[in-house]
């Protein structure tokens, strides 16, 4: 089993089905996803600001790990609507 399905399961199915009452439920769904990823990005914003200029190389390489990441993440998906 992948981390994303022990995610998955207990949030719910969030892509919209076309039907008023299961879309109201997957809404809901997809605010908690949404929220769970705001709270992920959060922490690895946090993880490369604090850690991408340090001295000890570990630190470095995880807060620069992040910051990459969040680069990719910014360039992946800039101006998709």
């Amino acid at each position: 089993m992948e981390i994303i399905d022990v995610v998955i399961k207990p949030i719910g199915p969030v892509e919209p089905a076309g039907e008023s009452n299961t879309d109201s439920k997957r809404f809901e769904n997809l605010k908690c996803l949404t929220g769970l990823v705001d709270d992920l990005l959060f922490d690895l914003h946090k993880i490369a600001r604090e850690n991408k200029d340090r001295g000890e190389y570990s630190m470095s390489k995880s807060g620069k790990f992040c910051n990459d990441f969040l680069i990719y993440i910014k360039n992946e998906y800039r101006g998709e609507e």
